[in-house]
């Protein structure tokens, strides 16, 4: 079982190959940098801002007004003479005294961050510094874009009967996570696919911050961007001003306890809506009005599409996978509930297709039928960043575990084998590895972590904050990441450490 992701989603921790850091000076008011040996052509370009018109895909939008260009930085930092790729960049200009750029990252991985431009409109923030996004290297608008399916092959592999984890059933998702890694490298080059991980992004943030003349990084990053962020504070200490990390990882956190701890909160979150369904909907939830039983009413919901799609007005009709996928998109907010409870309804009634429309955003398929890289960007970029589970053993261990702590995903089809994932027959190799983060003279951090966050559980939030020796903001609530969304006690305090470096409150919860 692989880690669920989303726009804002997860991942670990990546031991650094060090690069001689580029130092900074101030000449005439405007922060310079001193590139490191053989990268000054990327650290003092200057970007040529233009329209967002060519950086958008499918259903997209970019707020009005919103500038766009592409910094140019090395494939492999330790060949800055070899080929080169353009990170896609997004800025909204301050419209007052500006402080510098304010740099975010939605998580993923592999997700657009262009449109985090629109974040702290009609705030300090807004006035203060240009709002800069970014697509990391291999992802949606930044060249090149790691390609691994087309449109027809994703539908057509979501349509795939399903398999169970029997002898035949472990062969044919092998033999499929083989055809997908051979569709990568035939389609997106083996060289570059060794290149897309974090150790090369938090490398592709510094040039960015150099080109868009910042003498210090200040970023705000969710989900699998709190990860960018505390990577790039231990390859970069010095280049920090000010870094929030929402929605946290634990660094040293490995792959195996990181998915079970996922799968627990996604069970959490599931109880929580079926808990707030039969309160609210009384006996009108799809689930019944008890919730001790939700797990087994939405199984007997769900399995009949292991063998039988439900039709839906889309000719694909909604299938066991699609359902699935429907469902955990719901539960990163509670904001969606009400999309589920109408999905599971329309399931019940024979019909697919608000659950087939919340798979769609989940995979990332446009209105036109097109599809955004976003799914084959995150699993290049995972099996890059992370050890892969090799041993049959512990991959058949990890499976059951997974089954037993979020039942609710259970198919009844587990056995006592299970396949070896797309990352043990991924064709390069990984770049990180987990370990315990000790950054010296870090300026204070902000971690903010959720109660009930169902993707990054929040003890992963403490102990990050603890290895940054940050100041963390407990939110109490089900959501997966909370800041610049409205909560006046959370937004506040990441304001005014963002503008003033005041540090919130000691053991603020909110």
């Amino acid at each position: 079982m692989a880690l669920m992701r989303t726009g804002r989603v997860v991942l670990v921790m990546t031991t650094l190959a060090m690069t001689a850091a580029a130092c900074t000076s101030v000449v005439d008011g405007k922060p310079t940098s001193s590139a490191p040996v053989g990268m000054d052509s990327f650290y003092n370009q200057t970007p040529t801002w233009g329209d967002c018109t060519d950086y958008v895909q499918g259903d997209d939008q970019l707020p009005k007004g919103t500038e766009c260009t592409r910094v140019t930085v090395p494939v492999d930092y330790a060949n800055p003479n070899g080929a080169t790729a353009k990170i896609a960049i997004s800025r909204v200009r301050a419209t007052g005294n500006k402080i510098g750029s304010l740099l975010f990252n939605p998580g993923g991985p592999g997700v657009t961050g262009l449109n985090m431009v629109s974040l702290g409109d009609n705030t300090p923030l807004a006035e203060r510094f240009d709002r800069i996004g970014f697509d990391p290297r291999g992802v949606a608008a930044s060249q090149p874009a790691i390609n691994c399916m087309t449109a027809a092959e994703d539908d057509a592999q979501r349509a795939e009967p399903n398999k169970d984890n029997s002898p035949a059933g472990i062969a044919a998702t092998e033999a499929e996570n083989k055809d997908f890694a051979n569709k990568c490298v035939q389609r997106t080059g083996k060289d570059f696919l060794a290149h897309v991980g974090t150790r090369e992004v938090v490398q592709d943030i510094d040039v960015i911050r150099a080109a868009l003349g910042d003498q210090k990084l200040t970023y705000l990053g969710y989900s699998y961007g709190t990860r960018l962020g505390y990577s790039y504070a231990e390859k970069f200490p010095d280049h920090v001003r000010a870094l929030v990390l929402d929605g946290a990882l634990d660094p040293q956190q490995d792959p195996i306890k990181e998915s079970l701890a996922q799968a627990a909160s996604f069970q959490q979150a599931f109880d929580n809506y079926a808990a707030n369904c039969a309160d609210k909907e009384k006996t009108n939830c799809p689930l019944g009005d008890d919730p001790a039983q939700a797990t087994k009413k939405f199984r007997a919901l769900v399995d009949p599409l292991w063998d039988k799609p439900v039709p839906t007005s889309d000719p694909r009709g909604l299938h066991y996978g699609d359902a699935i996928t429907g469902v955990q998109q719901t539960l990163y907010s509670t904001r969606l509930w009400p999309a589920l409870t109408k999905g599971l309804r329309e399931l019940s009634q024979g019909s697919g297709d608000t659950l087939l429309a919340l798979a769609d955003m989940y995979d990332g398929r446009h209105d036109d039928g097109s599809y955004d890289n976003s799914s084959d960007a995150f699993n290049a970029i995972r099996c890059v960043d992370d050890p892969a589970i090799t041993d049959r053993a512990v991959a058949a261990k990890q499976d059951a575990d997974y089954r037993r702590v979020a039942p609710f995903l259970d198919d009844g089809h587990g056995s006592n084998a299970a396949p070896l994932e797309l990352c043990a027959i991924w064709p390069v190799p990984n770049t990180s590895q987990p370990h315990k983060l000790s950054i010296q003279n870090l300026p204070r951090t902000v971690v903010i972590s959720t109660t009930k966050d169902p993707a990054t559980p929040y003890q992963a939030g403490v102990n990050l904050a603890q290895q940054l020796g940050g100041s963390l903001i407990t939110y109490n609530g089900t959501q997966h990441t909370v800041s610049l969304s409205g909560i006046k006690c959370v937004d506040d305090p990441v304001i005014s450490y963002l503008v003033d470096l005041k540090e919130p409150a000691q053991g603020l919860t909110c």
